[in-house]
């Protein structure tokens, strides 16, 4: 009986531990479930949701190379360059080259894809390329070398997957980034980093890009045109590979500076400049003092145009700008750096400097009117001109298929003391063709801000590229 007792006691004890031991199992698993769950972090959760809008670009183009017969036997590159200068200049070889970027898709409806201008600048053929692999041909929406930024078109019957656009206004210096793109043509490749600093400026490509946003992870080419996304995986900008002394740094481009010019770009297939009407210079400490400025800060309005925006407001000759927006302006870089990204119809507040006092005004500003082209081009240029016609192919002796004739020029111009005479057929300035004096007046509205730009002159058989400084 008591036997029996202590086997009861046994069996009773074996099975607590059994219980004991099933209980510790299920109580353990949810916290093991829980701490896989912990690897899922705020990074993975935004590559995961963003992936899917970002897109592989590969674009094709064209490079025409004078060359001799001999070139692809083998021989010296001497050689080629030497026996090239004897043979027909017509004689030419083509190769085919790609350029590979990255790219956005910023409206799933309508197939919008935002990236860099310098990814498809030279592009023939543009191809798109989806995360599941789809692949779509694209045409170019709009490009602005200026900025760096360009949008896309895709045509697709079913709603493609889109970004979720964020803001550039508040960031945080050392705050966590995470970029995407196709670096060395590797797919979807995911890097982060923290924001280094923001407005940058950098001097690539002889041009000056400003308000960068900098961050510690490389950007190499394949990754230019990927978005920049903060922890919540929203676009906070543009990822562009145009410095090639990084090393261990990239840069971005803030989306806030890009919505203006994405706008723009849907809308035109241009950026269009906003008008102040205003030229602005530096200012020295001699200058300072004689206009008795504080803190020798601040720029000087050198002239006003008429009915401009600036004029209306109310501003001088020689007030001094020193702030737009309560941003202070202590160059012509600041400046332009300002006023790029201001759309037409914004209102600036500058505050100036007159006669020792600090005075406020509001400017509103417009778009360029065409209808003061004209006068524009004869201020800047010293020229005059008009369309192509018969009467005046037959009487200048024009071999322009194309361009617009100069049909009045300023002696003391540039222009006027290199040589340049009425008759002379423009056919085209920067990277803009000219066909008519539509054309030509747009080309010149556009280039008014910049220092320097490339004419493209024909007189008779000749062309000629010459340099204006304006």
């Amino acid at each position: 009986m008591l036997a029996n007792r202590q086997i009861d006691k046994q069996r009773s004890l074996i099975g607590t531990i059994y219980l004991s031991l099933c209980l510790l199992i299920l109580i353990q698993a949810p916290g093991s479930y829980g701490h896989e769950l912990n690897r899922e972090t705020a990074v993975v959760r935004a590559v995961r949701e963003v992936s899917p809008a970002v897109v592989n670009i590969s674009s094709a183009y064209e490079v025409r190379k004078r060359t001799s017969p001999f070139s692809g036997f083998g021989l010296n590159p001497f050689f080629d360059e030497f026996f090239r200068d004897f043979f027909d200049p017509r004689f030419e070889r083509r190769q085919q080259h790609t350029s590979l970027g990255s790219g956005v898709i910023i409206d799933g409806v309508k197939g919008l894809i935002l990236t860099n201008s310098h990814v498809i600048q030279k592009a023939g053929t543009i191809k798109v390329v989806l995360q599941d692999e789809r692949e779509f041909e694209a045409r170019i929406v709009g490009a602005d070398p200026d900025s760096d930024l360009a949008v896309l078109k895709i045509d697709s019957k079913d709603r493609l997957p889109a970004i979720k656009m964020g803001s550039s206004e508040n960031l945080m210096i050392g705050e966590t980034v995470i970029a995407i793109g196709n670096p060395f043509g590797f797919s979807h490749t995911v890097t982060t980093g923290v924001i280094s600093a923001i407005n940058r400026s950098i001097r690539a490509q002889d041009r000056v890009f400003h308000n960068f946003i900098q961050i510690d992870a490389s950007i190499n080419p394949g990754n230019s045109g990927g978005p920049l996304l903060n922890i919540n995986g929203d676009l906070i900008g543009i990822n562009t590979a145009i410095y090639a002394k990084a090393q261990g740094i990239g840069f971005a481009i803030p989306i806030g500076k890009a919505r203006k010019i994405i706008s723009d770009l849907i809308q035109y297939g241009e950026v269009i400049q906003a008008w102040i009407g205003i030229t602005v210079q530096n200012m020295d400490e001699s200058l300072a003092r004689y206009l008795k400025v504080p803190g020798n800060k601040g720029i000087v309005i050198k002239t006003v145009e008429p009915k401009s925006p600036a004029n209306t407001a109310g501003m001088q000759e020689s007030d001094i700008i020193v702030t737009i927006d309560n941003r202070k302006i202590n160059s012509i870089d600041d400046y332009k750096s300002v006023t790029k990204s201001i759309a037409a119809g914004d209102t600036l507040q500058a505050m100036l400097w007159r006669n020792g006092k600090k005075i406020t005004v509001a400017i509103k500003t417009k778009v360029y009117p065409l209808e003061l082209a004209e006068d524009l081009a004869f201020r800047l240029l010293g020229i005059k001109v008009e369309d192509l016609t018969k009467k005046k192919r037959k009487a200048y002796r024009i071999y322009a298929r194309d361009g617009v004739v100069i049909s009045k020029l300023k002696k003391n111009s540039y222009l006027g003391r290199i040589g340049a005479q009425p008759g002379d057929v423009i056919r085209q300035i920067d990277d803009f063709t000219i066909q008519t004096s539509a054309d030509f007046k747009k080309a010149v509205i556009k280039s008014r801000r910049k220092n320097t730009i490339v004419l493209l002159l024909q007189r008779a058989e000749q062309g000629y590229y010459i340099t204006v400084t304006l």
